[in-house]
């Protein structure tokens, strides 16, 4: 498999789609809206999305199977599965911040072998594939190299339904507001990894996200030297849904 050439053609194909975001967003109604679950909301402008993504997608490995956030295909490859979230930060789409993205990775086998995340507003494609280091508009990014918990910007997310560890969560907030240059939220994981991955973010940390949500950036995480982890330290961040991410 040529994952240089594959990465090109998935770029196009999220370009293409954001281009249907962009345009979406100037006319968005909020009749669109439709509620999945507590604070989990969706709309067609997702579903459309999301489709075309699968559609195009799966010209490019037809036998590739697929884990999307709104179902649109149930297909599991043998070898090859694309993880996508077409897009990821449907509540800042639906209030109009202008930051929510597109996710994508492919997976052969239980290894991750391509990641793009594009931030549609800002232009902005993240991207990198087995053997390449991460880029950002065809330039090389790395994770920051600021190792001193003082001098560092760091990013997490709120969770939205499951409040069980919300106390524990808010004392850790408190005490990194007091040792850093500040938290943001920017309202959509995939961005908050392709910062990181670039250096903009020095770390992220989150609870209860799902694989569509970190797969592509996680990859672009690693690739640019950083290290992807759960709150114990160890590699299974997608299956206990804790990530933890940070420079080397």
């Amino acid at each position: 498999m040529n994952y240089e050439l594959l990465s090109t053609k998935v770029i196009a194909i999220t370009r293409l789609v954001g281009n249907f975001i962009r345009k979406e967003s100037m006319n968005f109604s909020a009749s669109s809206i439709e509620t999945k679950g507590l604070n989990d909301l969706v709309s067609y402008v997702d579903k459309t999305a999301e489709q075309h993504l699968v559609d195009n997608l799966s010209t490019l490995i037809p036998e590739a199977g697929f884990v999307t956030e709104e179902g649109t295909s149930q297909k599991k490859g043998a070898t090859f599965n694309w993880i996508i979230d077409p897009l990821d930060g449907t509540t800042n789409f639906i209030h109009g911040v202008p930051v929510y993205s597109i996710s994508i990775a492919l997976y052969e086998g239980e290894e991750p072998v391509l990641g793009v995340v594009y931030e549609i507003n800002r232009g902005e494609m993240f991207y990198s594939y087995q053997g390449a280091p991460a880029f950002l508009n065809n330039k090389v990014i790395r994770v920051s190299q600021r190792n001193r918990l003082s001098d560092t910007l760091l990013a997490t997310g709120f969770p939205y339904y499951q409040f069980d560890q919300q106390q524990e969560y808010m004392k850790l907030l408190a005490e990194l507001m007091q040792q850093t240059h500040g938290l943001r939220r920017m309202g959509s994981a995939a961005v908050d990894l392709a910062y990181v991955a670039c250096g903009r973010f020095d770390a992220f940390f989150e609870y209860n996200l799902n694989s569509y949500d970190v797969a592509g950036g996680a990859f672009l995480v690693k690739q640019a030297g950083g290290q992807v982890m759960n709150f114990s330290g160890g590699p299974e961040f997608i299956q206990k849904r804790e990530y933890s991410l940070r420079m080397v």
